[in-house]
């Protein structure tokens, strides 16, 4: 009887050594890594706009992911690794109780709070591939209309565009310099009699990526069903890799059209690409982007509002993660920031890029 009891508390010790070693976190430090808000696949289906007739954003990311979701059976597990990973990184930068979930939307504790100090990254620099695919000389956009798009991702991502100073006080405090830039390493272009390309990848194929893993493709083609652009979140297969964006609406000269002749189709885009979610999580109060310091809502925002509140509280409707025009866009949060440099770090999703 002894001996068997002695065998079932030395099999128990095996088990509870081999949970032990799912972590390299210190035992104090493993309780900050809370991953029960995380999801990936998402039923929500996204509104059209408040009015009929209206020109509205229509990103299709998240559609995209569930579809690629149901195709690669391994894609969810990649996914919550780089998530765990992002929350350590996130979680390792912050002084004792810095930070935090939202207050009632299952933040989990670990969720990018505000900017808390320096992450030894630098200046993170990201070498940019455009493959221009046309059907008539309008898609072949100019050299010049593909340089102003550029020249607005810097802009965005290192809070120096115009609109810096529109941010709500509420909100001016947490807008953050991404301290990410980019720089325009070559144009590739190609003729295609096909007119639309749908969100399926179908160009991708066509025009596969060029050494993805060190620079971002923008493939600059018409996607048709007034879909404006759509991304490919880190952890997806290394052969679609990168964003879809219509012609006009890349850039702000040249072929596009207003309300999103801005180019910040193509930043929130890019932004889904660093691991961003919608603010709005794209689901109910409940559902979260995983960042602390842009508020819970139930659903986007379109045109160009002075106010929204939803969820107790006032939307950040001015966040390039929401669906409102070009020009009312200004900012991503410190939050934010922190997400998306997480994957630049050592052993992150997108490391390579940063030691490019």
């Amino acid at each position: 009887m002894k001996k068997g009891l002695l065998a079932l508390l030395l099999a128990a010790g095996t088990f509870i050594g081999c949970q032990d070693n799912t972590t390299d976190l210190p035992n104090e430090q493993q309780s900050k890594i809370d991953m029960s808000d995380f999801y990936v696949h998402t039923d929500h289906v996204e509104s059209k706009g408040p009015a009929k007739g209206k020109s509205t954003k229509e990103c299709y990311t998240m559609r995209v992911l569930n579809r690629q979701l149901k195709e690669n059976k391994g894609l969810y597990q990649k996914m919550y690794d780089i998530e765990y990973a992002t929350r350590k990184f996130i979680a390792g930068k912050k002084p004792d109780g810095a930070g935090g979930g939202k207050p009632g939307n299952g933040g989990g504790g670990n969720d990018g709070g505000g900017d808390t100090g320096g992450d030894n990254l630098g200046v993170i620099n990201i070498p940019v591939y455009v493959h221009v695919v046309y059907s008539n000389s309008n898609q072949n956009i100019s050299d010049a209309q593909i340089a102003s798009q550029i020249s607005v991702l810097n802009n965005d991502f290192r809070r120096t565009n115009n609109d810096a100073n529109n941010t709500p006080n509420e909100f001016s405090g947490v807008a953050a310099d991404t301290e990410i830039s980019f720089t325009l390493a070559n144009t590739f272009r190609y003729s295609n009699s096909t007119t639309s390309w749908g969100t399926n990848n179908a160009v991708k194929s066509a025009y596969p990526p060029v050494t993805p893993s060190t620079h971002l493709n923008i493939w600059v083609a018409n996607i048709g069903g007034g879909i404006l652009g759509y991304a490919q979140f880190p952890g997806g297969n290394s052969a679609t890799d990168g964003i879809v964006v219509s012609p006009q609406y890349f850039g702000t000269t040249g072929y596009v059209a207003a309300p999103f002749d801005g180019g910040r189709t193509t930043t929130h885009e890019v932004g889904h690409y660093l691991n961003l979610r919608h603010i709005w999580g794209d689901g109910r109060c409940n559902r979260d982007d995983f960042v602390s310091d842009t508020p819970s809502s139930d659903r986007p925002n379109y045109g160009c509002p002075t106010t929204a509140y939803h969820c107790r509280s006032n939307d950040q409707f001015m966040n390039y993660m929401d669906y409102t025009d070009d020009s009312c866009m200004n900012m991503f949060s410190n939050g934010q920031k922190d997400r998306m440099r997480a994957i630049f770090a050592a052993g992150g999703a997108r490391a390579s890029i940063a030691g490019n």
